[in-house]
């Protein structure tokens, strides 16, 4: 039996436009593909030897006639394309219904009792870029002390203030305030504090960013890993994706290479159980940001530390290398794109160079841990164990 899992989730990294991607406003997105394009091609070796490459086209990664782990694409059957959406059914929660989304922004009555609740008013209340939000608001925020409130294209009440004028614990105090209104009709999945720090036009976004999430409405694959007596790592946002449910151990991150940090430490910390991390930099910094280049450098960098993952896998663990929905930098939007993610995995156990082909769920990577680590099966999903370990 296997007797560690590590799931690393790449924020955004999506590898091409799932069927319904129109009705989202999203036909032609790849975020993959797209920002090798963008750059001139991408320079990924050990991804590449992985198998990268043979899952679909992608500029600067030519497949290999002997991949070193198993590969495919996974198809998110759940409505939506959040991060929350795309980790829960990772974790065996498939959603029929997408999270509310608030393209006019936030209703009276709900801006209005958060401004009571929470004592003063507030600037914003629109859908906006996180970075513009606070160019064009953050210097009135200094001199009113009003919290700036913001949405997007997904189903996110953010409240962004400059460290020095909200502190934090104030901040993620407003958090959980808006929590608290946020549910029924407006059960938005995340309530996001938006810290940031220095003076207007040079306004920088902090890591002390913290989400505050829906709980899962079942049991998740944390929740049956942990029932097992089994542990639960969770590096960098994983935590607040799953509000805590399911999780023995929390490792904060600043950042994709401190994510790959902490990923190392957990797995010289875990005897067995599940470490499940996100990498957030795609996302946050370059993906929202359409910013190609730097969404090339950040997978350029990771690409750089797997083989210090791969150093630290015992015989009996399996590795897996995913993502929770696309963010492609090289569209007009700013926002998440509905897409396929990549499936690599592997391990000492792992048959090499078996074609997963394409997924039907995200799940089916939940199942096939659940499987793998011999706890209860999940309500969704099919296990593809069968397919990738050595007998």
């Amino acid at each position: 039996m296997v007797e560690r899992t590590i799931i690393v989730v790449l924020d955004s990294v999506g590898i091409g436009e799932l069927p319904d991607a129109a009705l989202y406003g999203d036909e032609g997105s790849n975020t993959l593909a797209n920002t090798a394009k963008a750059v001139g091609g991408l320079n990924l070796p050990n991804l590449r030897k992985l198998g990268l490459g043979n899952i679909i086209k992608i500029q600067g990664v030519p497949p290999v006639p002997e991949p070193e782990a198993a590969y495919g694409m996974a198809a998110e059957r759940s409505a939506g394309k959040d991060t929350t959406t795309g980790h829960w059914e990772i974790a065996g929660i498939i959603l029929e219904k997408p999270f509310p989304v608030y393209p006019e922004g936030f209703p009276p009555e709900v801006i209005e009792e958060f401004e009571r609740k929470i004592g003063t008013k507030t600037l914003g209340n629109r859908p906006a870029s996180g970075t513009r939000i606070i160019e064009e608001l953050g210097e009135e925020h200094m001199r009113t002390g009003y919290p700036i409130v913001y949405t997007s294209a997904d189903s996110v009440f953010q409240i962004a203030a400059h460290e020095e004028v909200i502190p934090l614990e104030r901040l993620y105090e407003m958090c959980m305030i808006a929590r608290e209104i946020l549910q029924g009709d407006h059960a938005v999945s995340r309530v996001i504090a938006r810290p940031f720090v220095g003076t207007p036009g040079n306004f920088v976004r902090t890591y002390n960013r913290k989400d505050f999430s829906l709980k899962p409405p079942q049991e998740t694959l944390l929740d049956k890993v942990k029932k097992a007596g089994m542990d639960v790592y969770a590096v960098g946002k994983i935590w607040d994706i799953f509000a805590g449910q399911g999780i023995t151990r929390e490792y904060h991150t600043e950042g994709n290479m401190d994510g790959v940090d902490k990923v190392l430490l957990a797995m010289q910390q875990m005897e067995r159980g599940l470490i499940m991390a996100n990498l957030v930099d795609y996302d946050m910094l370059y993906g929202h940001r359409n910013d190609p280049a730097g969404y090339a450098r950040a997978l350029e960098d990771f690409d750089g530390r797997v083989p210090e993952i791969m150093a630290e896998l015992k015989s009996d663990d399996v590795l897996i290398i995913t993502a929770d929905h696309g963010c492609d930098p090289t569209t007009p939007s700013t926002d998440h794109s509905r897409e396929y993610v990549p499936v690599l995995v592997t391990g000492k156990k792992v048959r090499k160079g078996t074609n997963l082909g394409v997924l039907s769920t995200f799940s089916d990577i939940g199942q096939t841990v659940a499987d793998l680590l011999g706890c209860e099966e999940l309500p969704n999903g099919k296990s593809f164990k069968s397919k990738i370990m050595e007998v």
